[in-house]
């Protein structure tokens, strides 16, 4: 299992009692608008449901998705993961409840999660999608060396319309 604990976070497997957290953090039109696969409104039974996938990956011999929560004051306020797991790449996806935006937060999650999928996964290129409209998940990516590899026009599906994304990767070496 891992675990991962910082002086300001943890980052460790989503569990059973996340649920309430995960829902008051989650639970925000600005994070449905910036990520393409977390509901709005995002209720209590999307969080049972998420956490029995968790539980059900964690399982797994070889995974093809890791997720973790983020958690301060034993409370759940955001997520990030790494998913598609294919031999030597996997696809990077976070997100961090409102009230701790703007603290480097995510981008010192990021920086760990990425570190432990080149050094305890193996992985040779992890690589993430953002919309153009979010800066910030830029920035975080960029911090951590990530770097722009393209743009894809009408790339993914969010509600009934086509929507462009850029696509970023840090490889290793």
């Amino acid at each position: 299992m891992i675990v991962i604990k910082t002086n300001r976070f943890i980052l460790r497997p989503f569990q059973k009692g996340d649920e309430q957290s995960l829902v008051k953090n989650i639970n925000n039109k600005k994070i449905y608008e910036a990520t393409l696969r977390i509901p709005y409104p995002y209720r209590l039974q999307d969080a049972n449901k998420y956490i029995d996938k968790c539980l059900k990956v964690i399982l797994q011999n070889k995974p093809k998705s890791l997720s973790l929560a983020i958690e301060i004051d034993q409370q759940v306020v955001g997520g990030i993961g790494l998913d598609h797991i294919e031999k030597h790449q996997a696809e990077l996806g976070y997100w961090l409840g409102e009230n701790y935006w703007g603290k480097g937060i995510i981008t010192e999650a990021a920086k760990l999660l990425t570190e432990f999928g080149f050094k305890k996964l193996g992985l040779a290129r992890i690589y993430a999608y953002v919309y153009p409209s979010n800066k910030a998940s830029m920035r975080v990516l960029q911090k951590n060396g990530f770097t722009r590899e393209g743009f894809l026009r009408k790339n993914v599906i969010k509600k009934g319309r086509l929507l462009d994304s850029y696509l970023f990767a840090k490889v290793v070496g």
